[in-house]
């Protein structure tokens, strides 16, 4: 090797990362200490050079193609976990610090979001079968961040508890008019729909509107729901409440002004929104090469100035703000170890390297959310300073109403 030594000397100081080449020889970085030993194999003499100058994307892609693999009972979840502990001295190389200046540079073209281009961005992540899905989510098929109101709480408890949490913070009266921008799979929609309001749901993935229908049907309020195939931007009428979960990311650094523009716009007087989406705590940034390039292209994580500054420049207020640290790594954390149980069938159904890349993007999110700088944000938003209760105890208040009426 000529090229990777020069990195991973600088690199790897917790845990400890064998290398055996193609020819089979083995060299060790890193003291062993504070962290994972992880032992990798490279299959072809042309990672030595890719995987210095682009790390990130090539183990994700070399892996997926089986050019890199991992022995003596090591795997993904040790690799990423020992780059996780890691970070800052991958950071501070200066082949590094270059590659990530280009992304920042190229980071409003990376997270361009345009009509039409979104849709294309968003389906391609979410328009897998909905069988897929439904292997390794909780019983609603909920793809966003849960609410732990212990961290040994079931996924399935902490979905329900999320759902009451943001219903909660909505504070419904029964008529009052949703929309819903971003629907998912369908589970907030029913479940606000059971509680006597009518919810406009929008979604540009033609699966999970399909199946969003079906399950409205089958639950009974699909009379109470409409399910649009439409771009935020195309949403008009007038709403007591706004809720986006899971949304924002892909919107696109570009595009900030023009979502919350949107959501201003939506609002009768005295009405307000609630966003719950991922955000960072650290400044300004970009998207991961492997994250943009096979998971969620267009999407960007903002940064808390990114997301405020924005809201000042469109004239809302931000009545409340809740940054949930923690709740998305032990949601990844169950998705992970219920994706490895059904591996085989996902194999079966997607592909070998498909499951590879899936594999490899829950461990990298889940670890991104515990040694990162990534958490999610609940934000309540309104065109009045007085429109949400100007007390936070109507939230407790609510949550535990809606707790007593599901016992």
């Amino acid at each position: 090797m000529r090229f990777l030594p020069h990195l991973l000397k600088r690199f790897v100081h917790k845990g400890s990362l064998t290398v055996i080449g193609p020819d089979g020889s083995r060299t060790v970085f890193g003291t062993g200490e504070d962290g994972p030993k992880v032992v990798m194999r490279l299959h072809d003499d042309k990672l030595d050079r890719e995987l210095f100058f682009n790390p990130e994307l090539i183990a994700a892609e070399a892996y997926m193609d089986g050019r890199l693999t991992f022995e003596e009972g090591t795997g993904v979840y040790d690799f990423l976990y020992l780059f996780s502990v890691n970070r800052k001295g991958l950071a501070s190389h200066p082949v590094q610090q270059a590659l990530r200046r280009a992304w920042r540079s190229l980071k409003r073209w990376h997270q361009s979001n345009p009509l039409g281009k979104a849709a294309t961005n968003a389906q391609s992540h979410y328009d897998h079968p909905p069988e897929f899905y439904r292997l390794w989510l909780d019983s609603q098929m909920i793809y966003s961040c849960a609410y732990f109101p212990t961290p040994d709480a079931s996924l399935e408890e902490a979905q329900w508890a999320k759902l009451r949490h943001i219903a909660a913070k909505l504070k419904l009266e029964p008529g009052m008019r949703v929309a819903e921008i971003g629907s998912g799979w369908g589970a907030l929609a029913i479940y606000l729909a059971k509680l006597g309001v009518h919810v406009t749901a929008i979604n540009v993935a033609t699966e999970q509107l399909a199946e969003s229908k079906r399950r409205a049907e089958a639950e009974g309020v699909l009379d109470r729901i409409t399910f649009f195939e439409r771009d935020y931007r195309e949403l008009t009428g007038q709403f007591d409440r706004v809720v986006s979960v899971g949304m924002m990311e892909h919107v696109g650094v570009n595009h900030f002004d023009a979502y919350f523009d949107t959501i201003k716009r939506l609002l009768v007087p005295g009405g307000f929104a609630m966003i719950h989406a991922i955000g960072r705590m650290s400044p300004p940034g970009s998207t991961g090469p492997f994250i943009r390039k096979h998971i969620f292209p267009g999407g960007y994580v903002p940064a808390m100035s990114e997301v405020f500054a924005s809201l000042e420049r469109v004239g809302l207020w931000a009545a409340d703000c809740e940054i949930l640290r923690l709740h998305y790594y032990w949601t990844i954390k169950h998705w992970r170890i219920n994706f490895d149980k059904v591996r085989p069938q996902v194999v079966e159904m997607m592909g070998e390297r498909f499951a590879r890349m899936w594999e490899f993007y829950l461990v990298a999110v889940e670890l991104g959310f515990l040694h990162g700088s990534n958490m999610v944000y609940q934000l309540l938003l309104s065109n009045e300073r007085d429109a949400v209760p100007v007390i936070r105890d109507f939230i407790t208040d609510e949550e535990r109403s809606l707790a007593a009426r599901a016992a």
